[in-house]
């Protein structure tokens, strides 16, 4: 699983919670930019991520909603790339004394530094994305994601396939904020599959978020009683719930990318992020004069969706792209969701 997944399952609980958890220290730090300029509006964007993009199709969709925003506004975009705490720290210090119309930053890394930013300097807009701020501030806009939406529908896929009937999911820990990519999978498929039994696993341990060892096991414990479609929502462990789902014939389901490629014949489908969309989408309020707000991404917005549903699905190497029969009926459910006809609880509500 890519590293930004294991942050972006993190993000859960910053998001849910407006906890800030990242920190920064001062020290030399290596800054990849790339610039795109043109005369125009002189408008212009920087985005600072806090990984290198390289082959992160997270990282790499909010490099391409930052060149999409230069381009409408007739602009300039700069991505800086960092490694490390002391290059986020770096990065965001040089973002700030460029003095671009936004800043956008993505990931719970930047929370503190934003806010240390945004108070010093009230004049900067910043755009966080995947996280916000613990308080708020006029000049941060932040872009939240409703994902429990999308693992709706990726749970319908797995009542739907399942020959056993049985549903399973391999969560990071037990808190209604990560039961967000679990919970909802067992009442997607309930939907389709009355039937369906569910359970889930939780990873848990001294380091849940890393453990792929521990995940496989916690996945083993479903497949030995017979569950045959499971839920990876296990950060860099997910890639221990393929492993285990492969040699049990048994089929799994990831998050925030496309994992289907690391396992192909074993992942279903996975629940996408569109940070492009919600960068974009950002920015655009931003320069509408609606700044300061934090704004949720599902289906309806476009900023949640399955690789199932997205163009490009037959060169995914997903398993769904040999279900178009079940992909037509969840799209209907996208539908309905979308058109407020259906509403899909949400474990960190309340």
């Amino acid at each position: 699983m890519h590293r930004r997944s294991r942050r972006t399952l993190q993000v859960a609980v910053t998001t849910a919670l407006l906890v800030t958890v990242a920190t920064a220290c001062n020290a030399a730090a290596k800054n990849d930019a790339s610039t795109s300029a043109s005369g125009g509006s002189g408008k212009s964007f920087t985005l600072v991520t806090p990984d290198a993009v390289g082959q992160n199709e997270f990282l790499k969709l909010a490099v391409t909603g930052v060149k999409a925003a230069a381009k409408q506004h007739d602009g300039s975009q700069k991505v800086y790339e960092s490694t490390d705490t002391a290059s986020q720290q770096q990065n965001v210090q040089a973002a700030v004394e460029a003095k671009p119309d936004a800043i956008v930053l993505v990931g719970f890394e930047f929370a503190d530094l934003v806010a240390q930013q945004a108070k010093a300097h009230p004049e900067q807009q910043f755009l966080m994305i995947d996280a916000c701020t613990t308080k708020t501030f006029k000049n941060v806009s932040c872009a939240v994601f409703r994902e429990h939406e999308g693992v709706y529908l990726a749970g319908a896929e797995a009542g739907l396939l399942s020959k056993s009937a049985k549903v399973g999911a391999v969560d990071v820990l037990d808190t209604p904020q990560f039961r967000r990519y679990s919970d909802p999978f067992a009442a997607g498929a309930r939907k389709v599959a009355a039937t369906t039994q569910t359970s889930t696993r939780f990873v848990g341990g001294q380091s849940p978020f890393d453990d792929s060892a521990r995940a496989k096991e916690q996945a083993n414990s479903l497949l030995s009683k017979g569950y045959d479609q499971i839920m990876a929502a296990a950060a860099a462990g997910n890639y221990g719930v393929f492993e285990a789902a492969k040699a049990k014939g048994a089929f799994a389901y990831g998050v925030d990318v496309n994992q289907c490629p690391s396992s192909p014949g074993t992942v279903v489908d996975n629940v996408i992020k569109r940070t492009d969309v919600a960068v974009e989408k950002g920015i655009d309020a931003v320069l509408g004069g609606k700044a300061g707000a934090t704004v949720s991404y599902g289906l309806k917005e476009g900023g949640i969706s399955l690789t199932g549903l997205e163009s490009g699905v037959d060169s995914s190497k997903c398993v769904i792209a040999d279900h178009k029969d079940v992909l037509k009926k969840v799209e209907a459910l996208r539908d309905q969701i979308v058109a407020g006809k259906l509403k899909v609880d949400d474990p960190a509500a309340g």
